[in-house]
């Protein structure tokens, strides 16, 4: 019994180790040809053709230095003030949100409580879920969209992790920039700087101005959202507030 499982735990630590091989490689390959496609990409793919029964896709790759400045840093602005400096993991932030995170749930806990012991449950309003509070850079962005699913797990942050140190080591911050820009969602099927100018813009991303820019960056929390919310007070004034911060903003 013990020889089996010494077995299954050796074949375990193998095929761990094959794969963290496997994404070494592929990050090492994405240094000098374009990847095609990210693992998010491919299950929107699914997604859109079983909603649609038919493929409505944007996306095409674009040169670092034909992207607008401006939507350079308009991204580090509004997702990762701290995009060159870091080693691709700020813990000091991942530790904020994670103690808001435990004190959103508690406080949802202790309203389903009260709900689970009042007398009339029945005109309770129903409990929101907390608001969960991410604290990822573009690296680990770059790292979950381009290998991962969307599981929230304790083993898929932790390969996050190990992707994101793999990808600071191997990748320039400027390819690491370049290969984010062009394959983040900006939209339902629209991927990357240039399908998301030519949608919103009818513009190339080379040529994107200040608050075009600053509006696109805004979007990359909730992409589907603001496509069909364009009109959002939220977005306007988010916006603005990047406009102004985007002097402070350094790009690679």
């Amino acid at each position: 019994m013990m020889k089996a499982v010494r077995q299954l735990l050796l074949l375990l630590l193998v095929a761990g180790f094959t794969l963290q091989i496997f994404f070494l490689l592929k990050i090492f390959g994405m240094a000098v040809i374009p990847p095609q496609s990210s693992s998010f990409q491919r299950s929107e793919t699914w997604r859109i053709i079983e909603k649609y029964r038919s493929l409505k896709w944007q996306h095409s790759w674009t040169s670092y230095s034909d992207i607008s400045s401006n939507l350079k840093r308009a991204v580090i602005a509004a997702e990762d003030g701290d995009f060159i400096y870091h080693d691709g993991i700020e813990w000091d932030a991942l530790e904020q949100a994670w103690l808001k995170n435990s004190k959103a749930q508690e406080i949802a806990e202790q309203r389903a409580k009260r709900n689970t012991n009042a007398a009339n449950k029945a005109q309770q309003k129903p409990i929101k879920p907390p608001k969960i509070i991410g604290g990822s850079t573009i690296s680990q962005q770059l790292a979950k969209n381009m290998f991962l699913s969307g599981e929230r797990t304790l083993f898929r942050k932790g390969q996050e992790f190990a992707l994101t140190v793999f990808i600071e080591l191997l990748l320039s911050k400027q390819k690491i920039l370049e290969i984010y820009l062009n394959n983040v969602e900006w939209g339902e099927g629209i991927f990357g700087a240039e399908a998301a100018a030519q949608h919103y813009f009818k513009k190339s991303a080379k040529h994107l101005n200040v608050y075009e820019s600053a509006r696109l960056a805004v979007m990359l929390p909730r992409p589907k959202y603001y496509e069909k919310n364009s009109s959002s007070s939220y977005l306007t004034s988010r916006t603005a507030t990047i406009v102004a911060r985007l002097g402070d903003a350094e790009a690679p």
